[in-house]
């Protein structure tokens, strides 16, 4: 493998992206142009290939420690990584839901208004506000489902997320919240706090509407 000083300057990756646009670059070649330059002792494009190989792995990157474990990527070099990886999968990816209101949840629990039984969810979210996971967390009786905050964050903990909203629905019609739903929000809210998890909103949902506890300031 040559090394970058023995490549002519115009078939440098970051020139190459200039003069043939970055769609034209093998993967090596774009690892090269995020990180810039080498370590002593161990050329960019040398480290560029050992990221490629981890990469191409069936389990990929799947932290920030992977990239560390590589000879010449220390913490600046890895977070350039995950940060360039991690920007253009939130601009570019497909299907990725992101909440600003309480109603762009609303699709997505559609489905509860129909049920004969009290269903609670669990919406987990990154720290862009876009949604890891939707979970039906228990199914309760005609007016009741019971939850605990054990049951409700153990998979958030699981996806590492940031934040989480819950939805609930009331097979009666009526979405008013009552006093028991109040009481549990706040349990769970003083859980979240403990685990560094923000509670964003509790929405119920029914056939006669829809209740936002952040939009009644109960949250």
């Amino acid at each position: 493998m040559k090394k970058i000083k023995d490549i002519r300057e115009e078939d440098r990756p970051r020139e190459k992206i200039e003069r043939l646009g970055v769609k034209n670059l093998k993967n090596r070649e774009l690892i090269a142009a995020i990180i810039g330059r080498g370590v002593p002792g161990r050329d960019v494009n040398m480290i560029s290939s050992d990221i490629e190989k981890l990469l191409d792995r069936t389990e990929g990157v799947t932290g920030i420690s992977d990239l560390k474990a590589i000879d010449g990527i220390g913490l600046s070099k890895a977070s350039q990584i995950v940060a360039a990886f991690e920007l253009s999968r939130r601009y570019l990816a497909e299907n990725i839901i992101k909440i600003t209101c309480p109603e762009d949840i609303l699709p997505m629990v559609e489905y509860l208004k129909g049920k004969k039984q009290e269903y609670f969810v669990c919406i987990t979210l990154n720290g862009a506000g876009e949604v890891i996971k939707s979970r039906v967390v228990t199914i309760g009786i005609l007016n009741h489902s019971p939850v605990h905050p054990r049951e409700v964050f153990s998979d958030a903990i699981t996806d590492r997320c940031a934040s989480v909203i819950f939805v609930h629905n009331h097979p009666s019609g009526n979405p008013e919240p009552s006093q028991q739903d109040l009481e549990i929000t706040k349990r769970l809210i003083e859980a979240g706090k403990i685990l560094g998890i923000d509670v964003l909103d509790h929405l119920i949902v029914s056939q006669r509407g829809h209740v936002s506890f952040k939009k009644r300031g109960l949250i």
